[in-house]
């Protein structure tokens, strides 16, 4: 078993991480400006995370939208993303990581990703989560 507890704990932190990413006003124009619609499709616990960079949204579940670019791992290696321990690069070519669309998109948004590591990390510890932490 994963360290989310369920779907709902996936929505609320990595959700809420892409939520503050596209309201922040240096890196939201960014992914904005980006194009991607970008879905992420996790397990254990399965679900799922769309992001319409360009419209600015976040959906948690199933959508209509129709995502360019769509990542698939573990909840847990999404935790690991957000905490600055795994480098999508390397996790793409070990399978870690595996992706449909132009993932150069996705890869030229790294460095802004990195700048809410630490709002992620401050969320996580906020709600005494060190579950998460240890991950």
């Amino acid at each position: 078993m994963g360290t989310f507890k369920n779907a709902e704990d996936v929505y609320r932190y990595v959700g809420g991480i892409f939520e503050k990413g596209l309201a922040d006003p240096e890196v939201g124009p960014k992914l904005s400006s980006s194009g991607v619609i970008l879905q992420i499709t996790y397990t254990d616990p399965d679900s799922v995370i769309t992001v319409d960079m360009p419209a600015g949204e976040v959906v948690t579940g199933e959508t209509d939208l129709k995502p360019n670019v769509e990542l698939f791992m573990s909840a847990d290696t999404g935790n690991r993303f957000w905490l600055g321990k795994v480098n999508l690069s390397l996790a793409l070519a070990k399978g870690e990581v595996r992706a449909k669309g132009p993932i150069s998109k996705v890869l030229k948004l790294v460095p802004a990703a990195k700048a809410l590591f630490p709002g992620y990390e401050e969320m996580v510890r906020a709600d005494g989560r060190d579950d998460l932490l240890a991950a």
